[in-house]
């Protein structure tokens, strides 16, 4: 059982966590520069990255886990956005449509044979080995804030293996924060790496909208099918 009382491990690697932030703003930073302008931007950007600063201290830590544990980070990547734009008075229908440029622009920025072999790699018996493997230990999490989710088999059909995701940490960290709120401007992005990796991901609820769970199913090469709130517009 991990000792609540014990530093958060996130606070060990700050420096890491803020490095690769600066990095993969930088990759983004014209996103910025052609929504608010060249000098806005730089305000913004800055102001995120003390956001984020904060925030590191106070990330959920579920045990190191990836890619479980990159959601969290990306999670707050796109908290410490949202409040930078709220300062300017902005809103979360606006951090919403930078976030998901933002992601377009950083996924797209690796090769085309890189994305292709990790969603190759999505689909490989080695890795639905290690998923099946940790949907059961998740209901057994000594993390109170780590995600749980079930393992769905194939059906040989419609979809090669699926995920229900019945706690989300990206929820529950953003509930903490006091923005819930942006939690579901976030789903729509799994539609971007979807079609990029090859998911053919198909999912019709999320914990975000105040569903019971998170369906996602997996068709290798399929077409990407993913609902989003009627709001949404990027």
């Amino acid at each position: 059982m991990k000792d609540e009382t014990s530093p958060n491990p996130y606070q060990a690697q700050a420096k890491i966590l803020l490095r690769d932030f600066d990095k993969t703003v930088a990759r983004v930073r014209n996103v910025f520069i052609d929504r608010f302008g060249a000098e806005a931007a730089s305000e913004m950007i800055s102001t995120a990255r003390e956001e984020y600063e904060r925030l590191i201290p106070q990330m959920p830590y579920i045990g190191g886990k990836q890619p479980l544990t990159q959601f969290i980070v990306s999670t707050a990547w796109f908290l410490a956005m949202y409040r930078a734009l709220q300062k300017h008075g902005y809103t979360v229908a606006d951090a919403g449509a930078l976030v998901y440029r933002v992601s377009e622009i950083y996924i797209n920025s690796y090769p085309a044979v890189v994305r292709q072999m990790l969603g190759h790699t999505t689909f490989s018996k080695r890795n639905l080995k290690g998923l099946r493997r940790r949907a059961v230990e998740s209901h057994h999490s000594p993390y109170s804030d780590d995600y749980i989710f079930n393992f769905v088999e194939g059906d040989g059909v419609n979809f090669d293996f699926g995920v229900d995701y019945l706690r989300c940490a990206s929820c529950q960290f953003l509930k903490a924060q006091g923005a819930p709120e942006l939690a579901a401007w976030l789903c729509p992005i799994d539609i971007l790496y979807s079609d990029s990796f090859g998911w053919g991901l198909r999912r019709t609820k999320t914990l975000a909208e105040g569903c019971d769970r998170c369906d996602f199913r997996f068709k290798k090469g399929g077409s990407t099918n993913v609902a989003v709130p009627a709001y949404w517009k990027v």
